[in-house]
């Protein structure tokens, strides 16, 4: 089969397209033929050897943890899915044609593979992030580079739980975020001003990693407030790195129950093929992502 691997730590040009031996499910594992592929800032941090904490892995490496595919073979003590079943969710070197996933759910009706691969990690990653900043229903967050997959899984469910959102994103995206219930504002010059314009700021988000940790301590006036999810330097500022999963099965529920619901919708901005997956990594990592990107197998 064919898989993503790298073999040493760097940049997008390290990643190759090899044939591989395929995976088998283990116990309480499945594996997928995999449809789609989530590209998520873990995958290029993994690969550029950030030290994470969450996720050691040992060279070589497989690419990728989201997707969405067709069961194909069920591991021992696995109970309630079927062979040709339609799932998704998180397992390890997800960039591949066969895959094994240890965390899955049957795929929403009405979502392509595409669709459904973007939304494990960044759903988690949304509910995980606003359970830390401990941000409540008629408070006032603000979220930084709010235009990506976890962006806007923040913006639609805190919308849910009655917590006004301001968004920063570039210029393209403003009309996107507002979209999504978000009051929005771009992040150049005089942002802070704009910002402190639209509200009193309860809590923040750190998304994109792009060097405003300190800002967003001096707009909400308590490090604790603030949380990043990009920004390896937080901590030096008395702000919470959050890099830890916490219940992917907890997620994918309630991911599950917000898209039937018509409550939650993350958009595929881009997608590309196997070969095309440094390309992704390169386009991640420059951010301005409006929705998700995700691998097609």
């Amino acid at each position: 089969m064919k898989k993503v691997s790298f073999a040493e730590f760097g940049g997008p040009e390290v990643l190759r397209l090899i044939d591989a031996e395929e995976p088998h499910a283990g116990p309480g594992q499945i594996r997928v033929a995999v449809r789609a592929a989530g590209v998520n800032p873990v995958d290029w941090r993994l690969r550029e050897g950030q030290v994470l904490g969450a996720h050691p892995l040992e060279l070589p490496s497989g690419v990728g943890l989201d997707a969405a595919g067709v069961v194909d073979e069920i591991g021992p003590g696995v109970r309630g899915v079927a062979l040709g079943d339609r799932v998704f969710g998180e397992g390890a070197s997800t960039y591949a044609e066969l895959a094994v996933l240890w965390t899955w759910a049957p795929m929403p009706e009405g979502l392509t593979f595409a669709e459904a691969a973007g939304y494990p990690s960044v759903v988690e990653t949304a509910l995980r992030v606003l359970r830390e900043v401990g941000v409540r229903p008629g408070q006032t967050l603000l979220v930084s580079g709010a235009s990506g997959g976890v962006g806007s899984a923040v913006l639609q469910i805190a919308r849910e739980r009655g917590i006004k959102v301001i968004g920063t994103a570039g210029a393209a995206n403003q009309e996107y975020l507002r979209a999504l219930g978000a009051l929005a504002t771009t992040y150049d010059e005089g942002w802070t001003a704009r910002v402190r314009g639209l509200g009193e700021i309860d809590a923040a988000l750190d998304l994109a990693g792009s060097g405003v940790v300190p800002e967003l301590v001096g707009l909400t006036g308590d490090p604790r407030r603030v949380v990043s999810i990009a920004d390896l330097d937080a901590p030096a500022f008395g702000v919470r790195f959050s890099g830890t999963a916490g219940s992917m099965t907890d997620a994918l529920a309630e991911a599950v129950e917000l898209i039937a619901g018509g409550r939650l919708h993350i958009p595929v901005e881009k997608s590309y093929s196997l070969a095309e997956a440094a390309q992704a990594h390169s386009d991640s990592r420059a951010g301005h992502a409006r929705g998700r990107r995700v691998i097609l197998v």
